[in-house]
């Protein structure tokens, strides 16, 4: 744990806390909306972003104000194990248990970015890495029915731009061969871990063996392997398959049926920075690629992402295009990929934020 011992006893401390309401209507149709914490200390002002994806969580949240019980002068590991106590949904019923991870990396990323200005420092120099260019992908549905347009108008603002697309077994023939044909398709999220979920795909064995056959350089995410038909439509092409949505540990890595090449490490998925920055030491001790994903982060989460893709993931397919080009029609002016993430020189965030 070289990474973690890194900042784990960094000092820290936190006078009290603040939340900001964020919110925006989104392409999909509903309202996003994520909370940020904001961990005040030492003349210091540290930031992170809730990306609990259920409203009414995050306004409970917000309607009970600061109550949790952060106060105090810690080392960053002595709060993360007292974060780890807590119940940071003040007894809520849950439609996800993932989302006590999301809460509680709101929560450490804030106290990161905290005790790194506290200290006078960044994340990168403490770790003595440089941050790096980033390459993203664009991350997109196809619609309901499905067409190519969430694909070709993107591409006729930003034509260098790369997608990672929710493949659905609704997809036509022709709306594949259009794809195909684009050229900018790095890979297919199948969503075969979902279970319960408002983005359950249901499982289709033939539509896996033909995407996998059909985009012979594309990552093919979260199959559900659970379904034998879909293991053997997948075997040939195992080399491929990489995760998101069970990713939560290493231990989860190696829980897989099929070991990937790469993986996705979303840090709000991971909770704790200890867990994320294991994964990290883990993927680069056993040659394992990685890229980063994002939660629909509103705020300075995303930038925190970028920044955790620029330090250790820099050179892969990162699911966190900068905002605007989650609309269809993204306005002229966005940072394209390989995109500079302009770190702060003190703390853990872009300059932007």
């Amino acid at each position: 744990m070289a990474l973690y011992d890194a900042i784990a006893e960094l000092p820290l401390k936190i006078d009290g806390y603040s939340l900001q309401r964020l919110s925006r209507m989104v392409s999909s149709g509903f309202e996003r909306v994520s909370t940020v914490f904001v961990l005040e200390g030492g003349g210091e002002t540290g930031k992170g972003e809730d990306v609990t994806y259920d409203a009414e969580d995050q306004e409970a949240q917000i309607a009970a104000g600061p109550v949790l019980e952060l106060a105090g002068e810690w080392t960053f590991d002595a709060f993360s194990e007292h974060l780890g106590t807590l119940d940071l949904f003040e007894g809520r019923t849950l439609a996800q248990e993932a989302y006590r991870g999301y809460r509680r990396w709101g929560l450490e990323s804030a106290a990161l970015d905290l005790a790194l200005r506290q200290a006078g420092t960044s994340l990168h120099a403490l770790l003595g890495r440089e941050p790096q260019p980033v390459t993203f992908v664009v991350s997109s549905r196809m619609g309901d029915p499905p067409t190519l347009d969430p694909v070709t108008r993107r591409l006729a603002r930003y034509p260098s731009i790369r997608f990672k697309l929710d493949g659905t077994p609704d997809w036509s023939d022709e709306l594949i061969d259009g794809l195909v044909k684009t050229g900018a398709v790095d890979s297919i999220d199948f969503k075969g871990a979902y279970k319960g979920t408002v983005v359950d795909v249901d499982t289709d064995p033939a539509f896996y063996r033909r995407i996998a056959e059909t985009f012979p350089d594309a990552w093919l995410e979260d199959p559900d392997l659970d379904d034998e038909e879909a293991f053997k439509a997948l075997a040939p092409f195992q080399d491929r398959i990489t995760w998101d949505a069970p990713i939560h540990s290493v231990d989860d890595i190696l829980a897989r049926k099929v070991i990937p090449r790469t993986v996705n490490l979303k840090p709000s998925r991971f909770g704790s920075v200890k867990a994320l920055f294991a994964a990290y030491e883990f993927c680069e001790q056993r040659g394992m690629g990685a890229y980063g994903g994002g939660q629909y982060e509103l705020g300075v989460g995303r930038g925190q992402v970028q920044m955790l893709a620029a330090i250790f993931h820099p050179n892969a397919p990162n699911d966190i295009a900068p905002g605007g080009y989650d609309d269809l029609d993204p306005e002229p002016g966005l940072p394209e990929s390989p995109l500079d993430v302009d770190p702060a020189p003190v703390g853990f965030r872009r300059n932007v934020d």
